[in-house]
């Protein structure tokens, strides 16, 4: 009866250890009821930064700075999610474009 116990606790951390694995969340949250306040040719990467907070990442875009504000969970268990602002700015900081997605 003492080995069922052992063997148990060890199928137990085993399928624990193996959950944790299966999972895996990228980046961060933002507030995405923001979302639609922003302006195309409006808005400023001041604004942005106010709104969202500092970019999860940066980059160049065709050679114009983009901001992307972004939470990926990925599992093996359950369905993925994700959810990703892009935005655009042109050479005077101000939104030329941006992308939402969200599943």
């Amino acid at each position: 009866m003492q080995g069922y116990g052992k063997t148990f606790r060890a199928v137990l951390l085993v399928g624990a250890f193996l959950t944790m694995l299966g999972c895996a969340t990228v980046g961060k949250n933002f507030p995405v009821e923001l979302v639609p306040q922003i302006q195309t040719g409006k808005t400023t990467q001041s604004d942005i930064e106010r709104m969202f907070g500092k970019p999860w990442r940066t980059g160049l875009d065709n050679g114009k700075v983009s901001w992307t504000y972004g939470k990926y969970r990925y599992s093996l268990f359950s369905p993925t999610h994700t959810n990703d602002l892009v935005i655009r700015f042109d050479p005077n900081k101000v939104v030329e474009s941006w992308t939402y997605n969200a599943d």
